[in-house]
């Protein structure tokens, strides 16, 4: 059966509108994705019929709200087959949990330990790190990439030790695309009981997220990156180890008990979750994974590599083009330079045109330059986006090489 992607993209208002007077071609879902209908109204419902405090209220509403809450919860820790509800902390998003996990491990990092991470992190998972390594007088060892996009698999397995406290990786890489081997990285790690923590706001759109299957000890994503709203996001964590780390945030919620003498903290999760969550968000979160269950991640994936296959050997044929990043194992994303043009002029172009693209160095500053580069141009497709739409990109690309060179 082929993917209904005409049928879909009327769930999306957003793909209906006029970008200088050329119909939207969207190409910039890896810094945020578009949202449908049905996370929309989700988000409208919440405030009109149920909006209220969850938790410990008496009244109607309240309970209302705790129920779809806690509901959400349930559904997401299924979703990414968390061993316990409670293993689901809701933050602000994949930067939030990674500062969240950074923050609370400063008990277990001493002066001259090692935190591992590798070339290719975005900020988000590369300065909390830094950040606790300066602090703590620790050390922050990186694993580099290969030329093709790929980590250097050797070198990681010997970087891996004793001295290592932490190995935090991306799944998928926002720059390059290559999906990293994350289990084999994980088994690595534990045969030296390293914790490893993985940042998956590229992939929980893309490819199925089994946290069990993965066996990492935190895994983090944002709703934003799957079609939900912004603001809002997931820290996956083992219980064992979301019971040893203390709270870095503190206030209503995530206390048990209080006097002026002593504070004990509340039990799993809300000890990692001070203050009013965002509850509209975290049901439109909700939304857009069922959105994605229904549809199927395999189909979704399938029908993304053809899209990547596509504009991929359709890129290759345009004279003085060069994809950054070409492992074997990728997602549908595309970083690229045109030779003796600057990223920018062409971005600026092509949105002329009507397409949506990224450049610069896609918050992987460390990674662009260390490839000799000042910045790309990224496309990166999501499940709306169609094969008419690439061959439009790659006209417009031609006629806008034509424009600078």
């Amino acid at each position: 059966m082929a993917f209904p992607v005409n049928q879909l993209r009327n769930d999306f208002p957003i793909l209906s509108t006029q970008v200088h007077g050329k119909p939207l071609v969207y190409f910039d879902n890896g810094a945020t994705t578009q949202k449908p209908r049905q996370v929309i109204d989700r988000l409208v419902q919440y405030y009109e019929t149920e909006n209220s405090n969850v938790h410990r209220g008496a009244h109607h509403l309240s309970n209302l709200a705790t129920v779809s809450f806690e509901g959400a919860r349930n559904f997401i820790a299924q979703y990414i087959n968390a061993q316990r509800t409670e293993e689901v902390i809701f933050t602000r998003g994949t930067t939030d949990s990674i500062n969240l996990v950074a923050s609370s491990f400063h008990s277990f990092i001493q002066k001259g330990d090692e935190v591992l991470i590798t070339a290719m992190e975005h900020h988000s998972n590369l300065v909390p790190w830094q950040q606790l390594c300066k602090n703590k007088e620790a050390h922050l060892c990186v694993i580099q990439v290969l030329e093709d996009g790929m980590l250097d698999m050797p070198v990681a397995r010997k970087m891996l030790s004793p001295k290592v406290k932490i190995l935090a990786f991306t799944h998928i890489s926002n720059v390059l695309g290559t999906i990293n081997p994350v289990k084999e990285l994980v088994a690595e790690a534990h045969r030296y009981n390293i914790p490893v923590l993985i940042d998956g706001a590229q992939a929980i759109a893309h490819v199925q997220v089994d946290v069990q299957e993965l066996d990492c000890e935190f895994y983090a994503f944002s709703a934003h990156k799957a079609y939900g709203p912004m603001g809002t996001g997931v820290l996956y964590g083992k219980s064992e180890w979301l019971n040893k780390l203390p709270p870095c945030q503190f206030g209503g919620e995530m206390i048990d008990q209080v006097s002026f003498d002593k504070t004990v903290f509340n039990k799993l999760p809300y000890k990692f979750e001070a203050g009013t969550p965002n509850v509209a968000d975290v049901l439109g979160m909700e939304t857009a994974l069922r959105y994605l269950d229904t549809l199927g991640i395999k189909n979704i994936q399938q029908y993304e590599d053809g899209l990547l296959e596509h504009a991929t050997s359709s890129l290759l044929k345009i004279p003085g083009i060069k994809i950054i990043g070409r492992a074997k194992q990728k997602t549908a994303v595309i970083s690229f330079i045109v030779e003796g043009i600057h990223p920018y002029d062409l971005g600026t172009l092509l949105d002329q045109m009507g397409i949506a693209v990224r450049t610069g160095n896609h918050c992987a500053q460390p990674l662009v330059e260390s490839l000799g580069l000042n910045g790309t141009i990224r496309v990166s497709f999501g499940l709306y986006n169609t094969l008419s739409e690439v061959d439009y990109f790659i006209d417009s690309l031609k006629r806008a090489i034509n424009m600078l060179l």
